[in-house]
């Protein structure tokens, strides 16, 4: 089976961090996507799709991406109902991109972020601070693989 959703769009709202109560972050964002045909006035419309991640990618989207940022998103499609509070006969249902990847679009111009540069690892931060944010600094040339 395949189960494989990859779109990109622009972020709606600036992501905020959450965590369960067994500490694993997470945030949800909406993502506008544009259809790519335009409707009998010429107009394009917008698709917006709710979007879930967790751990490290959760952390590395509320890091690095704010309202109008431009993301790329890889992932699978989940479906998930519940029930209203006031109106327990009444199901909800909803429809989710569960992110496997998401990446950077676009120029620092257009990403709508605040453009800050990637940290720089120090002596102080710890090893492990680098594979969560999936930078390494590479000193020389010599270091480069190509």
């Amino acid at each position: 089976m395949i189960n494989k959703w990859i779109g990109m769009g622009r972020l709606t709202a600036d992501p905020e961090l959450k965590q369960t109560q067994s500490g694993v972050s997470t945030c949800t964002v909406n993502v506008a996507v544009q259809r790519d045909y335009a409707d009998g006035s010429g107009e394009k419309q917008t698709d917006f799709i709710g979007v879930v991640a967790w751990r490290q990618t959760a952390e590395f989207i509320c890091k690095y991406f704010r309202k109008g940022s431009m993301i790329a998103v890889v992932g699978e499609l989940r479906t998930r109902t519940y029930n209203d509070k006031n109106h327990p006969d009444v199901k909800h249902y909803v429809t989710e991109v569960y992110a496997d990847k998401v990446s950077f679009c676009g120029g620092k111009n257009e990403s709508g972020g605040d453009n800050k540069a990637a940290p720089v690892q120090t002596a102080t931060q710890a090893p492990a601070q680098t594979a969560i944010d999936g930078f390494e600094e590479i000193i020389g040339d010599s270091d480069l693989p190509f």
